[in-house]
């Protein structure tokens, strides 16, 4: 059965405790949406923003739509292995991709994607917005931003930054930061966000851009503190660090994230961590 966009939107639309969406005429009666259980596969590994969202979206949609949403990981690539799953899978709304801004600038990252994802991909609805912050280990150091490009000058390669793989946001967002303030660090990638965070606690990485949906436990915690954040959400999460920990970095990076579906038509010093 080829499932179009249009369709999932009306149902997505009948549904009376989802954002207000279009209803795109009538529905035919004899079609029912979801029939059976749907897949909604996340590009990073479980625990980090990306995981976080769409387990609240899967819980979210399978009580209103009376079917199970299974989240699955499939991390690696900067989320184009999942990506991929997704392009080829049926186009009927039943294997769901949740994206990322990612999915955005991978394009212009890596050389032979196998999928043109405005092409291939159907956006379906935007479910968050968020913004990252720069996290450091407690210990650490520096304890302003000011402090920590003095610090990582006066010591040019040996600092580790971490990164939710090659194309996410906090390598990106690291990568802008270190062009900006001409410091030296190392970028260790890691298969997501949440694994990155007992590296950091154990020091075996010193700083990371992430997103405070990921780290504001561990912020709030004392197992990591934010020094700088970009101003992109004016309601910001991280409410409990000291003012001493709060100067904000000249960094501005909105992440936003929603679900998709796959498209009916035609036809620096770099290192992977283990």
């Amino acid at each position: 059965m080829k499932f179009a966009r249009r369709r999932f939107l009306q149902l997505a639309a009948s549904v009376p405790a989802l954002p207000a969406l279009p209803a795109l005429g009538r529905l035919a009666s004899a079609q029912t949406y979801p029939s059976r259980p749907a897949l909604l596969l996340v590009g990073y590994a479980a625990g980090g923003v990306n995981d976080i969202v769409a387990r609240l979206t899967g819980q979210m949609l399978a009580e209103r739509l009376g079917q199970q949403f299974v989240i699955e990981n499939r991390p690696g690539a900067g989320s184009n292995l999942a990506t991929e799953a997704v392009v080829r899978a049926s186009p009927d709304g039943y294997t769901l991709l949740e994206a990322s801004t990612s999915n955005g600038w991978n394009a212009t990252i890596y050389q032979n994607l196998k999928f043109d994802f405005i092409r291939d991909i159907a956006p379906v609805a935007s479910t968050v917005k968020t913004y990252n912050a720069m996290i450091v280990n407690p210990t650490f150091p520096a304890k302003t931003v000011p402090e920590f490009i003095a610090y990582a000058k006066a010591n040019p390669g040996k600092i580790n930054m971490g990164s939710a793989g090659p194309g996410s946001s906090p390598h990106l967002y690291g990568e802008l930061f270190k062009a900006m303030t001409g410091v030296d660090m190392v970028t260790v990638h890691y298969r997501g966000d949440a694994p990155t965070i007992p590296e950091l606690i154990a020091g075996r990485i010193q700083v990371m851009f992430g997103s405070v949906v990921t780290w504001i436990e561990q912020d709030q915690g004392g197992h990591g503190a934010c020094i700088g954040g970009d101003e992109c959400n004016a309601d910001a999460a991280i409410a409990g660090p000291s003012s001493a920990r709060r100067v904000r970095a000249r960094l501005r990076g909105c992440r936003l994230a929603g679900d998709r579906r796959p498209e009916e038509h035609a036809g620096g010093h770099h290192r992977q961590a283990q």
